[in-house]
């Protein structure tokens, strides 16, 4: 065994190994749908002359804020009547904590110090508040704000001994800060009125003497600072939350605090795993009918990507939900693609050569793939980074997954399935039997291909006036059925209910659905105590909901009914559309920069055919667009730019090796060649999408159709969309 060999070996052995430790030996936090969470509910309390429920809606988005500082993934916020807030936290260590940090008003202000104050001073004058030490001071008024802060970081002073501090970082380069010091300087050292205070909440945190070096006027420059304070490291990196998070507009106040069960069932679950059991159990059985040999070792690398992926999620703290466990089992499906690349080019190698072996075929595969591989998911990266760091709530949680899993999908296509391929592709028993690798023949699809040879390009504007048609009907759609956002866009009604004995939720959630309410959420809070979230209800509506609660309570008496607000809020939303757009244009700057401008165009328009029509086949069927759409939806998104990039590779392959030969011509060509990789990674995908849509139950349902529709139409877009529209713009260029 050569060097490099080995160090594959070695690498894949301790990346399994370490993440088999994580697996066994670090929890999984599970989110709201899985495993329930601590309710905190907020009640606000604005001055006069404010409208409650504005107050409440810009309270709501600095908590998104701060929920997202405290590392709660996949929370769920939403306005309950006119000044209440609901908080909803998946795997809360300290729910205490969580709710005095959210409960803090965090009004940040920055003070010159007038001067020393007798305890009783400060009615008829300036302000008066004590200081660390308890010595009343003195108080101009307030000449920053926690809004002039740029960051706020916990640091811990290792050289100095000053144990943990907070540093900020003032916007626009701290011209208020070098003021607000440079006019302490002017006083003597020692004097109070050198002094500066920093104020949370109408107390005085730190109150630190302008440096004796510091000149009358100029002030300290650089636009940072420092808060000490004796903090612990746990309040350190509290304070430097509340300030980044921002201050709530008016105070609230904890009115309600307990701990709430799933929002799906245990029955629900249950078919989920047993849905993702027979998909990848199907996927497998298909990739090894196909690729034999091979097929059967990149069976054992995908069960290694589902290992590793999970081991990152659970390292990061991510949280799991069921929609995100539904992606992470289709990513299985998808990550069948790069082991698809690779022995399909495997195959056209062995097809070439005069003197074919598996050993050297599969050598030759994995180079000529590997610049389809790095390209399709260097795209899908740039949109899951951009997703995180612009994006907020579940988008951004959407981002991390999907980075992971491209990274693991890479790493066991690469390096796992090579080690696997190298332990066995040149023993002697192979060699004599080489149709058992599985890249020993070209394939059925490929042969039938080779023999007919259709001129699918030929007519290119045929194909996209098929496109054009289609989009046409499903943007009509939009606007003859319009959209039925769910209630994470729309808000609705929450119904609380106190019943007379203990009340199964998967009961109750069964009974609402045979009452014509399949939609409705249900938590219990206790014994008996049960909630009921649902789209907005008329009057005879809610009193149908009592009685099927009612029955199965053995009577329910309401304890709360209030209209609430979405819990994917405003500014939530505009950061995903935000995040997705910043996506699609870098993603069309790599594929221009990579391929040619005309490609990258084409692979955007592509991907917005897919979206258009998407959301148009659910306005048609009537299906809401809520949360688990959205998600399908990015799913989807990465899927269409992955399979344009691969036809797209192929294409700029065949130009450079006959650059004379016309356009169309190559791009027929290129489509011909990867359509049997098309065809095996979208049944791969189909197998597990269909496996959930049957067996996952109603949880599912929506969620594997919105991914098989994808999956089909961008499937179709990559071959007749994305490759006809180059053609046309080569011809126009």
């Amino acid at each position: 065994m050569t060097r490099a060999p080995r160090l594959r070996g070695l690498l894949a052995l301790a990346v399994i190994a370490l993440s088999l430790f994580i697996s066994f030996t670090m929890p999984v936090r599970l989110g709201l749908d899985l495993r329930g969470g601590t309710q905190i509910v907020l009640e606000t309390r604005p001055g006069e002359g404010d409208s409650a429920a504005e107050a409440t809606d810009r309270t709501l988005e600095v908590l998104r804020d701060r929920i997202d500082a405290l590392g709660v993934a996949e929370p769920s916020l939403s306005r309950s009547g006119t000044d209440r807030i609901v908080v909803e936290l998946p795997g809360v260590q300290d729910p205490t904590q969580a709710a005095d940090v959210l409960g803090r008003t965090a009004q940040l202000t920055f003070h010159e110090v007038l001067g020393t104050a007798s305890a009783k001073a400060g009615a008829d004058g300036p302000r008066v508040l004590e200081d660390e030490t308890g010595q009343p001071l003195r108080l101009a008024a307030s000449s920053l704000t926690g809004g002039d802060v740029e960051e706020a970081a916990a640091r811990f002073d290792q050289q100095g001994g000053a144990g943990w501090h907070v540093t900020l970082d003032f916007k626009g380069g701290g011209d208020g800060w070098a003021r607000l010091t440079g006019e302490a300087a002017c006083h003597p050292a020692g004097d109070a009125s050198r002094r500066v205070a920093i104020v949370l909440d109408d107390k005085v945190i730190s109150s630190p003497q302008v440096d004796p070096s510091v000149r009358c006027g100029t002030g300290i420059g650089g636009g940072a600072t420092q808060i000490t304070g004796s903090f612990s490291a746990e309040e350190a990196k509290e304070l430097a939350l509340l300030i980044n998070g921002g201050a709530l507009p008016v105070p609230v106040e904890t009115v309600e605090q307990r701990t709430v069960g799933p929002t799906l069932g245990a029955e629900a679950i249950t078919a989920s795993a047993w849905a993702a059991v027979v998909g990848t159990a199907l996927t497998g059985v298909f990739i090894i009918a196909v690729y034999r040999l091979l097929g059967a070792l990149a069976v054992v690398a995908l069960a290694c990507y589902g290992l590793i992926s999970y081991a990152a999620l659970v390292a990061l703290g991510a949280t799991l939900t069921l929609p995100g466990l539904a992606g992470f089992v289709l990513a299985i499906g998808m990550a069948v693609d790069a082991n698809v690349l690779v022995f399909e080019r495997a195959r056209e190698e062995y097809a070439a050569r005069s003197r074919p072996s598996p050993r050297s075929s599969l050598a030759a595969g994995f180079k000529g793939a590997f610049s389809a591989i790095a390209d399709s998911n260097i795209t899908t990266l740039i949109a899951a980074g951009l997703l995180f760091f612009l994006a907020s709530g579940p988008v951004r949680g959407f981002g991390v997954t999907l980075g992971i899993g491209v990274l693991a999908s890479m790493f066991s296509a690469l390096v796992v399935t090579r080690v696997l391929a190298d332990a066995v592709v040149n023993r002697p028993w192979l060699r004599r039997r080489p149709r058992l690798s599985g890249i020993a023949h070209t394939g059925g699809v490929r042969d039938r291909l080779a023999r007919r040879e259709p001129r699918l390009m030929r007519r290119p504007r045929r194909w996209l006036a098929l496109s054009a048609a289609a989009l046409t009907l499903a943007a009509s759609g939009i606007a003859v059925r319009g959209l039925d956002f769910g209630v994470e866009f729309t808000g609705g009604r929450l119904i609380e209910y106190g019943t007379s004995s203990p009340v199964d939720p998967d009961r109750a959630r069964a009974a609402l659905a045979d009452a014509g309410f399949p939609g409705a959420v249900v938590q219990s809070s206790g014994d008996q105590r049960i909630s009921v979230r649902t789209d907005r209800l008329t009057n005879a509506e809610a009193s149908a909901v009592t009685e099927a609660v009612g029955a199965v309570g053995g009577g329910a008496d309401k304890l709360r009914d209030e209209t609430i607000g979405p819990s994917l809020g405003k500014e939530l939303r505009r950061g995903a559309l935000i995040a997705l757009a910043v996506a699609l244009g870098a993603q069309l700057l790599y594929l221009s920069v990579r391929f040619r401008w005309l490609f990258g165009t084409a692979a955007v328009a592509a991907l917005a055919h897919d979206v258009v029509i998407l959301v148009g086949i659910f306005a048609w069927l009537g299906k809401p667009i809520d949360g688990v759409f959205l998600a399908a939806l990015l799913t989807v998104i990465g899927y269409s730019v992955n399979d344009s990039v691969v036809v797209f590779d192929r294409v700029r392959d065949m130009v450079r090796r006959g650059p004379k030969a016309p356009f169309a011509t190559l791009a027929n060509r290129a489509l011909l060649q990867t359509l049997p990789r098309t065809v095996n990674t979208g049944m791969g995908a189909a197998f597990i999408l269909t496996a959930l849509a049957v067996f996952g139950g109603d949880s599912l349902t929506d969620f594997a159709l919105a991914l098989l529709i994808g999956v089909a139409v961008g499937t179709y877009s990559s071959m007749f969309t994305a490759t006809p529209l180059a053609v046309e713009l080569h011809r126009r260029g």
